[in-house]
């Protein structure tokens, strides 16, 4: 059989890098897609069209990450979806309600008479709220271990607004790319303010994590490795510094740098979450279940490696097949 010699140990160092790999896909792209429909404002019309028309190409398949990270949880560590779903099965709800919104909104605010247009705007505006809220807090609690008491509810909260902020703060850069004159000059404006509420975010986390888990804050307090860790926060504070040096020079700058911003806010996204696998592994849930505990029978997933390695490489190709064919400038939204 292929990969019959690769030990159990390997097979979950392969299938919770999968994992990892597909949540931050999922992060990104489904991230900015999110953040432009939590960006969307009631009352200019044309701005609605317009940014809506800027994700039209991608959002449905930025989704597809989402499938495959919980199908990967599913196939290979089926004792850590049993008990992440049993606790946070209102919020998984709550999510999908939104993701559901925002999929009936795209369609309708296009079929439905003029007068009624607005209202599936608004759903769908409210559908990405919805779902980066319910993200947040599922983070959150999940980080804590799947904790239920009052510090851990306060955490959930608190990452609920900062995944929020986030995914608005990239959607706003993802516009800057994509959008042009007044749409664009207000992207600005919403990536100023978001730049500041993100940083906060990241550092209100940073501490609060520190917090949660006794063997997090001796991996970052008291070993080697804690120097690098503590030094991805710095990163991403000069970063965003950075950025908002260009977010005030960009708009005078005739289109030129234009995709800096998205190359930054991905660049801290990126970081982010290395500084989070790096602190929980080899956990499949903090503090409580590792990755080799949680691990489904080697021989089923030596077999199932085998369609790993070609779907996973087939959906990278796919995704990046559809970003080159529509880059430049998001044209006006079409229905068929």
């Amino acid at each position: 059989m292929l990969f019959e010699n690769v030990s159990a140990e390997t097979l979950g160092n392969i299938y919770v890098g999968l994992l990892g790999l597909a949540v931050l896909l999922y992060a990104i792209l489904d991230g900015y897609d999110l953040g432009v429909g939590v960006l969307i404002p009631p009352r200019e019309e044309k701005f609605r069209d317009d940014m809506i028309a800027s994700i039209g190409p991608y959002w449905d398949a930025n989704e597809t990450w989402l499938v495959l990270a919980v199908g990967l949880l599913l196939i290979a560590f089926p004792e850590a979806h049993s008990e992440v779903l049993q606790s946070l099965y209102i919020p998984a709800t709550i999510m999908l309600l939104g993701l559901i919104l925002r999929g009936v909104s795209f369609d309708f605010r296009a079929k439905v008479v003029q007068v009624h247009k607005r209202k599936w705007d608004l759903t769908f505006k409210y559908g990405s709220l919805l779902t980066t809220l319910a993200q947040g807090y599922m983070l959150g609690i999940y980080v804590t271990g799947l904790r239920t008491d009052l510090w851990a509810q306060g955490f959930a909260l608190l990452s609920a607004i900062g995944v929020t902020a986030a995914y608005a703060f990239i959607g706003s850069c993802w516009l800057i790319l994509k959008a042009e004159n007044d749409l664009q000059a207000k992207a600005y404006y919403w990536a100023r303010r978001g730049l500041f509420a993100l940083s906060l975010g990241i550092v209100a986390v940073s501490l609060a994590n520190l917090t949660l888990h006794d063997d997090v804050r001796v991996l970052w307090l008291s070993s080697t490795i804690g120097y690098v860790l503590m030094a991805i926060p710095v990163a991403c504070f000069l970063l965003l510094s950075l950025c908002g040096v260009l977010l005030k020079k960009l708009p005078d700058a005739g289109g030129k740098g234009e995709w800096m911003p998205f190359a930054i806010a991905l660049t801290v996204f990126v970081l982010c979450f290395t500084a989070f696998g790096v602190s929980y592994y080899p956990f499949v849930i903090p503090g409580h279940l590792t990755v080799q505990d949680a691990l489904s029978d080697a021989n089923s997933l030596r077999f199932l490696l085998v369609g790993v390695v070609i779907v996973v490489p087939c959906i990278l190709a796919y995704t990046a097949m559809v970003y080159k064919i529509f880059s430049g400038k998001s044209e006006k939204l079409s229905y068929y």
